[in-house]
């Protein structure tokens, strides 16, 4: 089953934020040691967005639904393109960025009931993972994703956070001045 690539040539696609008690979200290391992400996936032609969530969540990291509840989700598609060195050309419809949902997902087991295992693809996501503070991966993710990474985890924060988010780092206002240029 190929990807779903809007006409306009974006990649339908799942974003994982996985957050546990502590309110520290999982960020998983670009098997090779390329930077530092959340989990995400494309979704599939014909697939429930719902659905490719939850498959993502197992092929990329090893957990399933019963180990998550859904606590809250992007309320629409959230784009970026790619830099031209990264677009794919002649192998099927040209994808120029990617369009995602995001989903934050609350740990809904014991934390000693959690076991991450990469290897449900043949080309693993990830090959290492640590916990971090909430606002910390919009500095961790590849410079092209950060803009989508801020509006994200602004628009989530108050579903993460129901009693106040944490103060905004130093550094967060430099972050948005940057991605209203990009």
């Amino acid at each position: 089953m190929s990807d779903w690539i809007d006409t306009e040539g974006y990649r339908a696609n799942v974003g994982i934020v996985l957050m546990r008690g502590s309110g520290e979200v999982f960020l998983g290391q670009r098997t090779g040691a390329r930077g530092w992400q959340f989990p995400q996936g494309g979704v599939r032609q014909g697939e429930a967005v719902e659905q490719a969530l939850y498959r993502e969540l197992h092929e990329e990291i090893g957990l399933t639904r019963e180990h998550v509840e859904v606590a809250g989700s992007t309320s629409d598609w959230l784009r970026y393109r790619l830099p031209k060195r990264y677009v794919r050309r002649g192998r099927g419809p040209t994808c120029i960025g990617q369009k995602q949902r995001w989903f934050l997902l609350r740990v809904a087991v014991p934390e000693s009931g959690l076991e991450f295992n990469f290897k449900g693809t043949d080309e693993p996501e990830f090959d290492g993972w640590r916990w971090s503070n909430y606002w910390e991966p919009v500095r961790e993710v590849i410079y092209f994703k950060r803009p989508v990474y801020l509006r994200m985890l602004t628009e989530l924060a108050p579903k993460a956070f129901p009693n106040g988010a944490p103060a905004l780092p130093d550094w967060w206002q430099s972050e948005l001045a940057a991605a209203a240029e990009a």
